[in-house]
């Protein structure tokens, strides 16, 4: 243990001198105590970014959400699903909305293809630097983790349990081990009825205010009503029809 500890600390080291060599005079400074203070130092301004993200994606959905609201939906564009990987189009109504990774309003080199702004220097959200957006980049680095966590809010089960207590939504008891992430408005329902929302609304179904972690019998108890209702009106509509 002593020995890894010591290659730990040597690591770290010659890790914080390459990152302080490489620092811009103009740095996040929320990013760079964070870097500083890691288990594991990361050597270069982009990865204390990218690191600094990984562990508040929260604060990531948020920040997405708040610049997608900013760019707002491109003229014309509707929420559609059945595309391909050319069109850009989502293949289900499950994955979130993203107008600006569709071909037909993609904005290209240097604006981030999740929420549309400009992506500037280290995946940055905002030109600490004035050198302008990144030619090189479409991506935020908080855009990275929240479209994550869009996409797949178990794997922050942890943090949600956390966020609540560690209380079930539903029943207000104490979370179990067999707790699952869920959706408070199920997707299916964001499909069928709120599909005409504005783009930047439509992601919070996806983002936190959505989200909740709930012991397995509440969820499969939730999932059994839901899919009664769901069988309910489509056999109210099949009569009307």
């Amino acid at each position: 243990m002593s020995k890894w500890q010591d290659i730990k600390a040597l690591a770290n080291l010659r890790a914080r001198a390459r990152l302080a060599k490489s620092l811009p005079e103009i740095f996040p400074k929320a990013v760079l105590s964070r870097a500083y203070n890691s288990s594991f130092v990361p050597p270069m301004p982009r990865l204390a970014i990218d690191s600094y993200w990984r562990a508040h994606p929260i604060r990531a959905d948020r920040l997405a959400r708040k610049l997608a609201a900013e760019s707002g939906a491109p003229s014309g564009w509707t929420w559609r699903v059945g595309g391909n990987r050319k069109s850009g189009l989502p293949t289900t109504f499950r994955i979130p909305p993203a107008p600006y990774r569709e071909k037909a309003h993609a904005r290209g080199a240097g604006f981030c293809c999740v929420c549309g702004q400009p992506v500037y220097r280290f995946g940055w959200h905002a030109d600490l630097w004035e050198t302008g957006p990144n030619k090189n980049a479409n991506w935020h680095s908080a855009c990275v983790v929240a479209w994550q966590l869009w996409n797949a809010p178990s794997g922050q089960a942890k943090l949600l349990r956390r966020v609540q207590g560690r209380r079930c939504t539903l029943t207000g008891k104490r979370l179990w081990k067999d707790a699952e992430v869920d959706h408070r408005v199920p997707l299916f329902r964001v499909w069928g009825e709120f599909r005409d929302a504005s783009w930047p609304q439509l992601l919070r179904y996806w983002g936190l205010p959505n989200l909740q972690v709930i012991n397995r019998e509440s969820h499969a108890a939730k999932c059994a009503t839901e899919a009664r209702d769901r069988q309910i009106t489509r056999s109210s509509a099949a009569v009307t029809a």
